[in-house]
């Protein structure tokens, strides 16, 4: 029996090596070395020069802003779903997720269609003889997409932690006397905590690499760091500094998800 698990372990084995290990040991070997094969750490000092900086502190303002809003969102929305009957939570959930079922470019190419100057949106305001909405090409059309894109995945961590908060610690505060704010506060927040952590992460960490909504909704007017490590490694050619740059975003990833374990040692919000 063990020999035939570590057999049926080899294609996945297989495919981890192909597909993770073997890129990222390719992306450290090119961050670590220039174009004659010499190690360096000037590609990943490059970070420091005035159009990297700009570009990495422009993605985490725009990442840190989008996160906000998703939970801003995402919080009330899962305490809603949580609290909602069995027959129609599911229901519900299926048609929050059914956009994710979507291709992610698809997704993105359609808020385009509807944001852009002669747009279906601006289109509708000029027949009831609105003012347009320019918001196509600029950071607050990233962010939409950005949070279009990324809610559910700050949706599910927390509403998975909801539901498995015992409803008889909160009715036990509301018979001492605590009110709604109250129980919230001291209650429902702290025990949900590891699934607002999680959803941060799950949020923070694609938003910071994206390089697609930047694209389409910034109209390349707006160079995040993803779009300057894209542009090295397709238009440039420059492998050497793309890898060294992502090497960099790497370490941000890491510390979200260093964060994330810290805070959520059993697991529960991402066993969703």
């Amino acid at each position: 029996m063990s020999k035939s698990r570590k057999m049926l372990s080899l294609p996945f084995l297989f495919w981890s090596a192909l597909f993770i290990l073997i890129p990222l040991c390719m992306v450290f070997y090119y961050g670590f070395t220039d174009k004659n094969g010499s190690f360096t750490l000037q590609n990943l000092f490059a970070i420091a020069t005035p159009e990297h900086s700009k570009a990495l502190w422009e993605a985490i303002k725009l990442s840190v802003v989008s996160t906000i809003i998703c939970l801003l969102l995402a919080y009330p929305l899962a305490m809603i779903l949580s609290n909602i009957r069995t027959a129609q939570k599911s229901f519900i959930i299926l048609i929050f997720i059914l956009p994710m079922w979507m291709n992610f470019l698809l997704r993105t190419l359609a808020w385009q269609t509807l944001l852009e100057k002669k747009g279906v949106i601006n289109s509708v305001l000029s027949a009831l003889h609105l003012p347009a909405l320019n918001i196509i090409n600029t950071p607050a059309a990233i962010i939409l997409g950005m949070v279009y894109n990324f809610l559910p995945f700050m949706v599910l961590p927390i509403y998975n932690v909801l539901i498995k908060i015992d409803k008889n610690l909160i009715h036990a505060a509301r018979d001492l006397g605590a009110n709604g704010v109250k129980t919230f506060l001291h209650i429902t927040l702290p025990l949900s905590i590891s699934g607002v952590i999680s959803g941060i992460t799950m949020v923070f960490v694609p938003a910071l690499t994206t390089f697609v909504i930047s694209r389409l909704l910034g109209g390349n007017k707006i160079l995040l760091i993803g779009n300057v490590i894209e542009q090295e490694f397709t238009v440039t050619g420059n492998w050497h500094l793309g890898s060294g740059l992502s090497i960099v975003l790497m370490l941000f990833i890491i510390f979200n998800m260093v964060l994330s374990v810290v805070t959520d040692k059993d697991g529960e919000a991402n066993a969703i």
